[in-house]
Protein backbone atom coordinates (compact mmCIF):
# COMPACT_ATOMS: atom_id res chain seq x y z
CA UNK A 1 0.00 0.00 0.00
CA UNK A 2 2.91 2.11 0.36
CA UNK A 3 4.38 1.73 -2.42
CA UNK A 4 1.43 2.39 -4.35
CA UNK A 5 1.28 5.33 -2.34
CA UNK A 6 4.58 6.43 -3.16
CA UNK A 7 4.29 6.11 -6.63
CA UNK A 8 1.16 7.85 -6.80
CA UNK A 9 2.85 10.97 -4.89
CA UNK A 10 5.76 10.72 -7.73
CA UNK A 11 3.23 10.57 -10.45
CA UNK A 12 1.13 13.39 -9.10
CA UNK A 13 4.53 15.40 -8.85
CA UNK A 14 5.73 14.89 -12.54
CA UNK A 15 2.46 16.27 -13.29
CA UNK A 16 2.46 18.97 -11.74
CA UNK A 17 5.72 19.99 -12.73
CA UNK A 18 4.80 18.96 -16.73
CA UNK A 19 1.96 21.47 -15.92
CA UNK A 20 3.90 24.15 -14.43
CA UNK A 21 6.61 24.10 -17.17
CA UNK A 22 4.01 23.31 -20.19
CA UNK A 23 2.04 26.47 -19.54
CA UNK A 24 4.34 28.69 -17.89
CA UNK A 25 5.43 32.11 -19.42
CA UNK A 26 8.44 32.52 -17.68
CA UNK A 27 10.81 30.25 -20.20
CA UNK A 28 9.32 31.78 -23.48
CA UNK A 29 9.04 34.89 -25.76
CA UNK A 30 6.25 36.48 -27.03
CA UNK A 31 5.73 36.50 -30.78
CA UNK A 32 5.40 39.97 -31.69
CA UNK A 33 6.81 43.27 -29.35
CA UNK A 34 4.05 45.59 -28.71
CA UNK A 35 -0.23 44.65 -28.07
CA UNK A 36 -2.53 45.46 -30.78
CA UNK A 37 -4.44 48.49 -29.97
CA UNK A 38 -8.38 48.12 -30.84
CA UNK A 39 -10.68 51.34 -30.29
CA UNK A 40 -13.69 50.93 -29.60
CA UNK A 41 -16.06 52.64 -32.07
CA UNK A 42 -13.33 54.99 -32.78
CA UNK A 43 -12.39 57.76 -30.43
CA UNK A 44 -15.54 58.39 -28.57
CA UNK A 45 -17.43 60.65 -25.74
CA UNK A 46 -16.85 58.55 -22.08
CA UNK A 47 -19.63 58.08 -18.81
CA UNK A 48 -18.96 56.65 -15.95
CA UNK A 49 -20.37 52.99 -15.76
CA UNK A 50 -21.89 53.33 -12.69
CA UNK A 51 -25.90 52.14 -12.83
CA UNK A 52 -25.76 51.55 -16.77
CA UNK A 53 -27.98 49.45 -17.84
CA UNK A 54 -29.38 47.94 -21.54
CA UNK A 55 -31.95 50.87 -21.65
CA UNK A 56 -29.62 53.96 -20.22
CA UNK A 57 -29.05 56.83 -22.74
CA UNK A 58 -25.52 57.07 -22.15
CA UNK A 59 -25.31 60.24 -24.33
CA UNK A 60 -27.13 62.09 -21.22
CA UNK A 61 -24.39 61.06 -18.92
CA UNK A 62 -21.09 61.79 -20.64
CA UNK A 63 -17.70 63.41 -18.60
CA UNK A 64 -16.90 66.68 -19.82
CA UNK A 65 -15.71 66.59 -23.40
CA UNK A 66 -12.13 66.69 -24.07
CA UNK A 67 -12.13 66.26 -27.35
CA UNK A 68 -14.44 66.74 -30.56
CA UNK A 69 -15.38 63.36 -31.77
CA UNK A 70 -18.35 61.35 -31.74
CA UNK A 71 -18.57 57.40 -31.46
CA UNK A 72 -18.70 55.68 -35.36
CA UNK A 73 -18.07 58.45 -37.30
CA UNK A 74 -15.36 58.55 -39.82
CA UNK A 75 -13.79 60.98 -38.00
CA UNK A 76 -13.41 59.50 -35.04
CA UNK A 77 -11.72 56.43 -36.84
CA UNK A 78 -9.27 58.76 -38.53
CA UNK A 79 -8.22 60.24 -35.35
CA UNK A 80 -7.97 56.18 -33.54
CA UNK A 81 -6.07 55.60 -36.61
CA UNK A 82 -3.57 58.40 -36.28
CA UNK A 83 -3.28 58.37 -32.63
CA UNK A 84 -1.83 54.88 -33.62
CA UNK A 85 -4.93 52.17 -33.51
CA UNK A 86 -4.24 48.91 -35.09
CA UNK A 87 -8.18 47.92 -35.27
CA UNK A 88 -11.14 50.05 -34.62
CA UNK A 89 -14.44 48.66 -34.10
CA UNK A 90 -17.96 50.11 -34.96
CA UNK A 91 -21.25 49.11 -35.03
CA UNK A 92 -23.63 48.62 -37.90
CA UNK A 93 -27.56 48.45 -38.75
CA UNK A 94 -29.48 47.23 -41.57
CA UNK A 95 -31.44 49.72 -43.01
CA UNK A 96 -34.86 49.45 -44.98
CA UNK A 97 -33.28 50.47 -48.27
CA UNK A 98 -30.48 47.53 -48.06
CA UNK A 99 -27.68 49.44 -46.55
CA UNK A 100 -25.97 49.28 -43.55
CA UNK A 101 -25.64 52.48 -41.53
CA UNK A 102 -22.52 52.47 -39.14
CA UNK A 103 -24.42 53.00 -35.83
CA UNK A 104 -24.96 51.80 -32.56
CA UNK A 105 -28.23 52.47 -30.60
CA UNK A 106 -31.61 50.58 -31.37
CA UNK A 107 -33.60 53.83 -31.81
CA UNK A 108 -31.79 56.96 -32.82
CA UNK A 109 -33.96 58.78 -29.80
CA UNK A 110 -30.99 58.72 -27.21
CA UNK A 111 -28.05 60.32 -29.55
CA UNK A 112 -29.99 62.65 -32.01
CA UNK A 113 -32.70 64.36 -32.93
CA UNK A 114 -34.73 61.73 -34.36
CA UNK A 115 -36.97 59.08 -33.35
CA UNK A 116 -37.71 55.82 -34.32
CA UNK A 117 -36.51 52.41 -34.63
CA UNK A 118 -32.61 52.82 -36.73
CA UNK A 119 -33.71 49.42 -39.00
CA UNK A 120 -37.09 50.94 -39.50
CA UNK A 121 -35.43 54.11 -41.43
CA UNK A 122 -33.85 54.10 -44.99
CA UNK A 123 -30.47 55.62 -44.76
CA UNK A 124 -31.23 58.97 -46.45
CA UNK A 125 -33.81 59.73 -43.40
CA UNK A 126 -30.62 58.58 -41.22
CA UNK A 127 -27.98 60.64 -42.71
CA UNK A 128 -30.26 64.13 -42.34
CA UNK A 129 -29.94 63.75 -38.36
CA UNK A 130 -28.20 66.02 -35.89
CA UNK A 131 -25.68 63.25 -34.59
CA UNK A 132 -24.81 65.27 -31.56
CA UNK A 133 -27.92 66.63 -30.15
CA UNK A 134 -28.71 64.42 -27.24
CA UNK A 135 -24.97 64.67 -25.84
CA UNK A 136 -24.88 66.56 -21.97
CA UNK A 137 -22.73 66.28 -19.49
CA UNK A 138 -24.64 68.58 -17.24
CA UNK A 139 -28.05 67.00 -17.21
CA UNK A 140 -29.12 68.48 -19.72
CA UNK A 141 -28.29 72.73 -18.65
CA UNK A 142 -25.20 72.62 -22.04
CA UNK A 143 -25.25 70.53 -25.21
CA UNK A 144 -21.81 71.02 -26.37
CA UNK A 145 -22.33 68.85 -29.32
CA UNK A 146 -25.66 70.01 -31.11
CA UNK A 147 -25.36 71.47 -34.43
CA UNK A 148 -23.70 68.92 -36.17
CA UNK A 149 -24.11 68.93 -39.96
CA UNK A 150 -26.17 66.69 -41.25
CA UNK A 151 -24.69 63.25 -43.21
CA UNK A 152 -22.04 62.30 -40.28
CA UNK A 153 -23.82 59.16 -39.78
CA UNK A 154 -21.97 57.24 -42.37
CA UNK A 155 -22.70 53.78 -44.32
CA UNK A 156 -20.20 50.45 -43.94
CA UNK A 157 -19.47 51.15 -47.60
CA UNK A 158 -18.16 54.96 -47.10
CA UNK A 159 -16.48 53.42 -44.08
CA UNK A 160 -14.79 50.47 -46.29
CA UNK A 161 -13.96 53.10 -48.78
CA UNK A 162 -12.09 55.41 -46.71
CA UNK A 163 -10.01 52.76 -44.79
CA UNK A 164 -9.27 50.28 -47.69
CA UNK A 165 -6.55 48.36 -45.96
CA UNK A 166 -7.02 48.92 -42.63
CA UNK A 167 -8.60 46.14 -40.06
CA UNK A 168 -12.02 46.56 -38.84
CA UNK A 169 -13.83 44.70 -36.27
CA UNK A 170 -17.39 45.31 -37.24
CA UNK A 171 -20.30 44.37 -34.46
CA UNK A 172 -23.43 43.13 -35.49
CA UNK A 173 -26.42 44.40 -33.08
CA UNK A 174 -29.11 41.73 -33.57
CA UNK A 175 -29.19 37.89 -33.69
CA UNK A 176 -31.00 37.84 -36.82
CA UNK A 177 -29.49 34.92 -39.02
CA UNK A 178 -30.23 36.92 -42.06
CA UNK A 179 -27.74 40.10 -41.15
CA UNK A 180 -24.86 37.00 -41.65
CA UNK A 181 -26.22 36.60 -45.28
CA UNK A 182 -26.78 40.59 -45.96
CA UNK A 183 -23.43 41.08 -44.71
CA UNK A 184 -21.54 38.31 -46.29
CA UNK A 185 -22.82 39.79 -49.63
CA UNK A 186 -21.81 43.10 -48.64
CA UNK A 187 -18.46 42.19 -47.91
CA UNK A 188 -17.87 40.39 -51.52
CA UNK A 189 -20.02 42.85 -53.53
CA UNK A 190 -17.69 46.07 -51.72
CA UNK A 191 -14.26 44.20 -53.03
CA UNK A 192 -13.29 43.99 -49.04
CA UNK A 193 -10.04 41.76 -48.48
CA UNK A 194 -11.03 40.06 -45.85
CA UNK A 195 -8.33 39.25 -44.27
CA UNK A 196 -8.84 43.02 -42.50
CA UNK A 197 -11.94 42.09 -41.32
CA UNK A 198 -13.41 40.45 -38.32
CA UNK A 199 -17.26 40.34 -37.43
CA UNK A 200 -18.49 39.74 -33.91
CA UNK A 201 -22.17 39.82 -32.60
CA UNK A 202 -25.21 37.30 -32.05
CA UNK A 203 -24.60 33.83 -32.24
CA UNK A 204 -26.80 33.43 -34.90
CA UNK A 205 -25.83 35.87 -37.70
CA UNK A 206 -22.35 35.38 -37.30
CA UNK A 207 -22.73 31.57 -37.60
CA UNK A 208 -24.20 32.20 -40.76
CA UNK A 209 -21.46 34.46 -42.27
CA UNK A 210 -18.79 32.31 -40.54
CA UNK A 211 -20.40 29.58 -43.09
CA UNK A 212 -20.72 31.76 -46.16
CA UNK A 213 -16.96 33.46 -45.73
CA UNK A 214 -14.93 30.51 -43.59
CA UNK A 215 -11.99 32.71 -43.64
CA UNK A 216 -13.62 35.73 -42.04
CA UNK A 217 -12.27 35.95 -38.22
CA UNK A 218 -15.27 36.12 -36.55
CA UNK A 219 -16.75 35.82 -32.93
CA UNK A 220 -19.73 35.35 -30.68
CA UNK A 221 -20.68 34.08 -27.33
CA UNK A 222 -20.85 30.45 -28.96
CA UNK A 223 -17.83 30.99 -30.62
CA UNK A 224 -16.25 31.75 -27.47
CA UNK A 225 -17.55 28.73 -25.49
CA UNK A 226 -16.54 26.62 -27.86
CA UNK A 227 -13.11 27.52 -27.87
CA UNK A 228 -12.37 28.25 -24.02
CA UNK A 229 -14.30 25.06 -22.40
CA UNK A 230 -12.08 22.31 -23.70
CA UNK A 231 -9.38 24.79 -23.37
CA UNK A 232 -9.93 24.94 -19.91
CA UNK A 233 -10.69 21.24 -19.83
CA UNK A 234 -7.11 20.45 -22.03
CA UNK A 235 -5.21 23.15 -22.65
CA UNK A 236 -2.67 22.59 -20.15
CA UNK A 237 -1.79 19.75 -22.30
CA UNK A 238 -0.71 22.05 -24.66
CA UNK A 239 -3.61 20.49 -27.13
CA UNK A 240 -5.42 23.38 -29.09
CA UNK A 241 -9.30 22.64 -29.56
CA UNK A 242 -10.37 22.63 -33.60
CA UNK A 243 -12.97 25.65 -32.03
CA UNK A 244 -9.91 27.80 -31.34
CA UNK A 245 -8.89 28.49 -34.65
CA UNK A 246 -8.91 31.72 -37.19
CA UNK A 247 -11.55 33.27 -34.29
CA UNK A 248 -11.50 36.18 -31.87
CA UNK A 249 -11.26 36.09 -28.09
CA UNK A 250 -12.81 38.70 -25.96
CA UNK A 251 -11.37 38.00 -22.65
CA UNK A 252 -12.38 40.01 -19.26
CA UNK A 253 -9.29 40.90 -17.12
CA UNK A 254 -11.15 38.92 -14.14
CA UNK A 255 -11.09 35.61 -16.24
CA UNK A 256 -8.15 36.28 -18.54
CA UNK A 257 -5.44 35.46 -15.74
CA UNK A 258 -7.33 32.10 -15.09
CA UNK A 259 -6.44 30.52 -18.62
CA UNK A 260 -3.83 28.02 -19.36
CA UNK A 261 -0.53 29.47 -20.02
CA UNK A 262 -1.36 33.04 -19.11
CA UNK A 263 -0.04 35.66 -20.70
CA UNK A 264 2.42 34.86 -23.04
CA UNK A 265 2.53 31.40 -24.18
CA UNK A 266 -1.65 31.45 -24.37
CA UNK A 267 -1.02 34.43 -26.56
CA UNK A 268 1.49 32.62 -28.77
CA UNK A 269 -0.84 29.58 -28.83
CA UNK A 270 -3.56 31.71 -30.22
CA UNK A 271 -1.28 33.50 -32.46
CA UNK A 272 -0.65 29.67 -33.69
CA UNK A 273 -3.93 29.28 -34.51
CA UNK A 274 -4.36 32.65 -36.08
CA UNK A 275 -6.82 33.46 -33.27
CA UNK A 276 -6.53 36.92 -32.30
CA UNK A 277 -6.84 37.76 -28.40
CA UNK A 278 -8.43 40.76 -27.10
CA UNK A 279 -8.36 41.87 -23.13
CA UNK A 280 -11.47 43.98 -21.90
CA UNK A 281 -10.88 45.71 -18.67
CA UNK A 282 -12.74 44.51 -15.60
CA UNK A 283 -15.38 41.91 -16.20
CA UNK A 284 -16.34 42.67 -19.82
CA UNK A 285 -19.48 44.56 -18.96
CA UNK A 286 -20.90 47.21 -21.36
CA UNK A 287 -17.28 47.75 -23.17
CA UNK A 288 -15.24 48.43 -20.19
CA UNK A 289 -11.65 49.37 -21.48
CA UNK A 290 -8.14 50.26 -20.54
CA UNK A 291 -8.92 53.82 -20.93
CA UNK A 292 -6.21 55.30 -19.42
CA UNK A 293 -2.35 55.16 -18.34
CA UNK A 294 -3.63 54.03 -15.29
CA UNK A 295 -5.31 51.15 -16.53
CA UNK A 296 -2.87 49.90 -18.53
CA UNK A 297 -0.48 49.33 -15.24
CA UNK A 298 -2.97 46.62 -14.69
CA UNK A 299 -1.82 44.86 -17.93
CA UNK A 300 0.83 42.24 -17.15
CA UNK A 301 4.35 43.86 -18.78
CA UNK A 302 4.79 40.57 -21.01
CA UNK A 303 0.92 40.54 -22.73
CA UNK A 304 1.09 41.18 -26.44
CA UNK A 305 -2.10 40.31 -27.47
CA UNK A 306 -4.74 43.24 -28.59
CA UNK A 307 -5.76 45.70 -25.82
CA UNK A 308 -9.83 47.29 -26.17
CA UNK A 309 -9.64 50.88 -25.54
CA UNK A 310 -12.43 54.05 -25.44
CA UNK A 311 -10.06 56.52 -24.99
CA UNK A 312 -6.92 55.42 -27.32
CA UNK A 313 -5.89 59.10 -26.93
CA UNK A 314 -5.24 59.07 -23.09
CA UNK A 315 -3.75 55.38 -23.98
CA UNK A 316 -0.80 56.62 -26.40
CA UNK A 317 -0.33 59.88 -24.09
CA UNK A 318 3.10 60.65 -23.59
Amino acid sequence: MKKILKRTAVVIAILLVFMFFNNSSFFVSPTSSEPLLLAHRGLSQTFPLEGVGNDTCTAERIYEPEHPYLENTIPSMEAAFELGADIVELDIQPTLDGEFAVFHDWTVDCRTDGSGVTREMTMEELEQLDIGYGYTADGGETFPFRGQEPGQIPTLKEVLDTFPEQALLIHIKSNDPTEGDMLADYLLANGRDLDTVTVYGGDEPVARLKELLPDVRVMSKETMKACLVPYLAVGWTGYMPAACENTQLHLPETIAKWLWGWPTKFVNRMDAADTRVILVAGDGGFSEGFDSKEDAERIPPDYHGGIWTNRIDKLVAE
